[in-house]
C-alpha cells in the first residue's frame, strides 16, 4: 500500500475540492460554513477536556459526531441530511435540563468566570458565526432547514451549560448607560 502525501499541492492556487472531487475556491461561502463548523468542533473538543461530568462530556461527544455529520453533507454540495428530529429533540431535552435547574435570568451575563465556562461560550459564539454563515450558504443552494434548527439549539444549549457552569458565579453585565 502506498502512503499517501498530506500536500498534494492542488491547493495552492487558492481551490479545494468538495467530497466528490468538484473544485472550489477556498473562501466560497460552501467552504466558510463548513470551515467554521471544523473551528467549532476544535473548540467543543477544547471543552470535552475539562468537562468532568460525564453525562456532559458525553452530551459534547454526540454534539461532536453531528457537528462532522453536517460538515460532511455541506462539503459534498447535496441537499441530504444527517440531522433529524431525535438529534434536536436531545438537544431540547438537554435545554430543558438545564433551565429547570437555573434562576431566571434578568440580566446579560458577562463571559469568563471559569475555565469550562469560557470554553462553552467561546462554542457558542462560533456556534453562531456557523449558524450566520450557514443561512448565508442556504441562500445560494438549499440547505435542510434541520441543519439550521440544530445548530440554533445548540446555541441555545452552549448558553444554558456555560450557565449552569458558572453556578452562582455569574457576573451580571451593569450598563454604565443606565
Amino acid at each position: 500500500m502506498t502512503k499517501a502525501r498530506i500536500y498534494t499541492r492542488t491547493g495552492d492556487n487558492g481551490t479545494t475540492s468538495l467530497a466528490g472531487g468538484m473544485r472550489v475556491a477556498k473562501n466560497c461561502q460552501r467552504v466558510e460554513a463548513y470551515g467554521t463548523l471544523d473551528e467549532l468542533n476544535a473548540h467543543l473538543g477544547m471543552l470535552a477536556v475539562a468537562i468532568e461530568d460525564e453525562h456532559t462530556a458525553g452530551i459534547i461527544e454526540k454534539i461532536e459526531s453531528q457537528i462532522m455529520s453536517i460538515g460532511s453533507i455541506l462539503a459534498t454540495d447535496n441537499s441530504s441530511t444527517a440531522i433529524d428530529k431525535k438529534h434536536i429533540c436531545m438537544l431540547e431535552k438537554e435545554i430543558d435540563t438545564l433551565e429547570a435547574t437555573l434562576p431566571p435570568l434578568n440580566s446579560f451575563i458577562m463571559p469568563g468566570g471559569n475555565e469550562a465556562a469560557a470554553r462553552t461560550n467561546l462554542c457558542r459564539t462560533v456556534c453562531r458565526r456557523a449558524e450566520r454563515e450557514i443561512v448565508t450558504l442556504g441562500e445560494e443552494t438549499h440547505i435542510d432547514s434541520s441543519i439550521i434548527a440544530y445548530i440554533n439549539r445548540l446555541s441555545d444549549y452552549l448558553f444554558l451549560l456555560q450557565r449552569q457552569l458558572l453556578g452562582c458565579a455569574e457576573k451580571k453585565w451593569e450598563n454604565p448607560c443606565q
